[in-house]
């Protein structure tokens, strides 16, 4: 799988179709999951990965399973998400995305969220989060409606070329 860049998937920019209830369990399913871990994988700077973002139309997202602040019984992966509620306090967090690279911005996010979702087997599951965690559940699910954070975010500013020659130093090793 290939990472791609705003402009260059519709995926990216469109409301993709629910994950159809056939495929659960499947080694179809099972392969683009782990296929997207690995793509994940490479990216020093990424935490989660959405299946537009390898132009997949598909409502699938995953969670780097080395993110340091997220517990043991937090899922992975997060099929057909739908965020059930959002909490009244919000807060400006800096926001950057593999799809578009190197802009980094100030994005208001909810400071807590509860979410469904289901696994790859197809069993529901509901789950509670704050900070970090609830800041990409809203960032990927936006994803799987087409939005990027950029659409909303402000005081954007690209990485100079060092910092951004850095990142991709530490990511090719």
């Amino acid at each position: 799988m290939k990472l791609v860049q705003d402009g260059e998937h519709i995926a990216l920019r469109q409301i993709n179709p629910e994950v159809a209830a056939g495929l659960f369990g499947s080694a179809e399913l099972s392969k683009i999951i782990k296929n997207m871990f690995k793509t994940l994988s490479k990216e020093n700077d990424g935490v989660a990965l959405a299946a537009p973002q390898v132009g997949l139309a598909l409502r699938i997202f995953v969670i780097a399973p080395d993110l340091s602040g997220i517990s043991a019984n937090t899922p992975l992966v997060y099929i057909n998400p739908k965020i059930e509620k959002f909490s009244k306090e919000k807060k400006n967090m800096e926001e950057g995305c593999l799809s578009v690279r190197w802009l980094y911005g100030e994005v208001q996010r909810h400071t807590k969220v509860n979410i469904v979702a289901y696994d790859e087997f197809g069993k529901v599951f509901r789950r509670g989060a704050g900070g970090l965690l609830a800041h990409i559940y809203q960032h990927e699910i936006e994803h799987l409606d087409g939005v990027l954070f950029i659409d909303k975010a402000k005081n954007l500013q690209r990485l100079d070329d060092d910092t951004v020659l850095k990142i991709k130093s530490k990511n090719n090793k």
